[in-house]
């Protein structure tokens, strides 16, 4: 059941920003059917699930009684054709009012995310990059928006990818597509955050000093994204405390949301 509703909307059933939380949820067993990420997901496949996580092991199903439920003998029969997700646009026009530490910080999270973690995004990129290149172009995007059903193609899609594409190419390679696209669940669990903290805590003091920050912003690895005369204000913008560095909870602060600019 927690394998079925990941596999159909992206992220489990019983969720927490730590384990402890997501025990708890477990344990009291409910779970619900966000709107905007199963209005397309078929009624049949919302009752599999819910007979496969039912609290109780006597109503739950058996894999018998799962393997002949209509949703998996007739192969979903009431599946819409839809490949996008219906945030999708949403996701990467909010890529663009994120600070630029926490855009370097997406990038590097994408490159370490596992194949499982980013498969239906992963099949998104394939199905958009026509010519199979490895890079889409803005006519790929508004053809593929367009198969997938998108009546009106976003009026400010072409910002939308000039601001995706951090190394300014004039196209939006793999990475800068995952980075702009991640689900928030997939990106806010701490140990990938703390990968990618430790990556600009240079030399490893638990902080993210000023220099530290020019560094990072101007290292090849997320492609210079700021200039000089924007660290402060960047700084001061997530400092908290006002302490004159970053450290771990400020920079997860960040990752939330709690602070963009």
């Amino acid at each position: 059941g927690v394998i079925m509703y990941v596999m159909l909307c992206g992220y489990p059933p019983f969720f927490g920003e730590t384990d402890q939380e997501v025990l708890s949820k477990v344990r009291l067993g409910t779970f619900t059917f966000a709107a905007a990420d199963w209005k397309n997901v078929s009624e049949d496949a919302k009752n599999l699930i819910r007979m496969l996580l039912k609290m109780n092991p006597r109503e739950r199903y058996t894999a018998e009684q799962a393997l002949n439920h209509e949703w998996i003998k007739n192969k979903a029969p009431a599946a819409k054709n839809i490949s996008l997700q219906s945030n999708f646009v949403d996701n990467l026009r909010g890529f663009r009012s994120q600070n630029k530490l926490k855009k370097a910080a997406l990038h590097i999270i994408a490159g370490q995310l596992n194949e499982d973690q980013i498969k239906n995004l992963r099949e998104v990129f394939q199905a958009l990059d026509g010519n199979g290149d490895g890079l889409l172009t803005a006519a790929e995007m508004k053809t593929g928006l367009a198969k997938a059903g998108l009546k009106e193609v976003p009026p400010d899609l072409q910002q939308i990818l000039e601001d995706v594409d951090s190394d300014g190419s004039g196209v939006i390679d793999y990475t800068e597509f995952l980075a702009a696209t991640l689900d928030k669940r997939s990106y806010l669990q701490e140990d990938v955050c703390w990968s990618a903290f430790r990556l600009f805590d240079k030399n490893g003091d638990g902080k993210i000093s000023q220099q530290e920050l020019r560094m990072v912003l101007a290292s090849d690895e997320v492609e210079s994204m700021a200039g000089a005369k924007a660290i402060a204000e960047l700084m001061k913008e997530i400092d908290n405390n006002g302490d004159g560095v970053i450290d771990f909870e400020e920079f997860m602060e960040m990752m939330k949301g709690n602070k963009v600019g």
